[in-house]
């Protein structure tokens, strides 16, 4: 039988889209904290930097579990990078089942990061108790009410919306709080319906861009992507149509999710959209055709606990050009074109 190499990772056409995701602001410690704004105004004119991008470590209530050395690992990685990133992105599911404790190790691990944070909760992390303890570790004290917040560096507005909400399905039914995490859990949940960022936020954002002129660069954070991609899986938000036509008026806007466990592209209007490899497993491609099939992992090594995972960071340009790196842990998964970064 003739042995598989160790994995052609990704295929890259040249029509490869892109960009950034990811809501919510915190730092897990007091040094790294970064102030989440109100309405802010973005100078078109930016001063290139890069970002990293870490995602769904899922981290369970068990001791010295593998996703833990995982989520160390790619702690390690962005540290590591040269030069360092101005900040890091982490695009939600910190925990498995939203449990203090889970939270907790994931907060101890990601304090060791080098650089300042922004985060948005999954739906992982919110759901055994409304976000409240993910609110109170992760964001600032004076923002512990906050869903949606925008923060301007270098240049670039960066927004950040929890993309996870959902209709009450649970108080009718008389569900217990580790029920209605147990429902939110599932891959398919059958009692939940399409979870979006819901009206309250889809009005702040209008607020939020107002002042803006049509030539600011834009980057948006959401746990799940902002176009139907597999709603079954809640690879979706229900009101991404309503999200894009709030941005459509800007030259170019970049979107980066997590939620999905996989390197996928899309590119709707203005907006290019990139999904991300988490820290803790990789999810299979659904069965739909996608917009750009070449850009997508191929797991040959499913016995290597590590196959498909890693971190990823973006460098932006003066124009708003930008390169997407996939940082995997097994570095030579990597062909030479995608190792060299791909355009976004």
């Amino acid at each position: 039988m003739e042995k598989i190499s160790r994995r052609n990772f990704l295929g890259v056409t040249s029509k490869g889209a892109a960009a950034s995701i990811v809501a919510g602001t915190f730092a897990p410690t007091a040094s790294s904290m970064i102030g989440l704004g109100g309405v802010a105004s973005a100078s078109s004119k930016i001063k290139p930097f890069t970002f990293a991008v870490l995602t769904d470590a899922h981290l369970y209530d068990l001791p010295a579990h593998r996703f833990d050395g995982f989520l160390e690992d790619a702690v390690a990685q962005v540290n590591a990078l040269k030069p360092r990133p101005d900040l890091l992105i982490y695009a939600g599911d910190v925990g498995q089942a939203g449990k203090a404790s889970e939270l907790e190790k994931g907060q101890k691990i990601l304090s060791k990061l080098k650089m300042p944070m922004l985060i948005i909760p999954g739906e992982h992390d919110y759901y055994l108790d409304m976000g409240a303890d993910w609110r109170k570790r992760f964001l600032p004290k004076s923002k512990q009410g906050v869903e949606a917040w925008s923060h301007d560096h270098n240049g670039v507005h960066i927004i950040g919306m929890n993309s996870i909400l959902i209709s009450d399905f649970w108080t009718g039914a008389g569900l217990s709080d580790v029920e209605r995490m147990g429902r939110v859990e599932e891959l398919e949940c059958h009692k939940c319906g399409l979870w979006g960022v819901e009206a309250k936020q889809l009005e702040w954002l209008k607020k939020d861009v107002a002042k803006l002129s049509p030539d600011t660069p834009i980057i948006t954070f959401t746990h799940s992507p902002l176009w139907d991609y597999y709603p079954r899986w809640n690879f979706q938000t229900k009101d991404s149509a309503e999200i894009r036509q709030i941005l459509s008026g800007f030259d170019k806007v970049m979107s980066i999710h997590g939620h999905v466990h996989q390197v996928v592209y899309n590119n709707v209007g203005n907006m290019t959209s990139a999904g991300l490899m988490s820290t803790s497993w990789p999810w299979p491609y659904p069965p739909v055709e996608l917009t750009y099939p070449h850009i997508k992992m191929n797991r040959q090594n499913p016995g290597d606990f590590k196959d498909g995972m890693g971190s990823s960071s973006v460098s932006i340009g003066g124009d708003f050009d930008g390169t997407m790196k996939y940082h995997a842990f097994s570095a030579d998964l990597l062909p030479a074109n995608v190792a060299a970064g791909i355009p976004i």
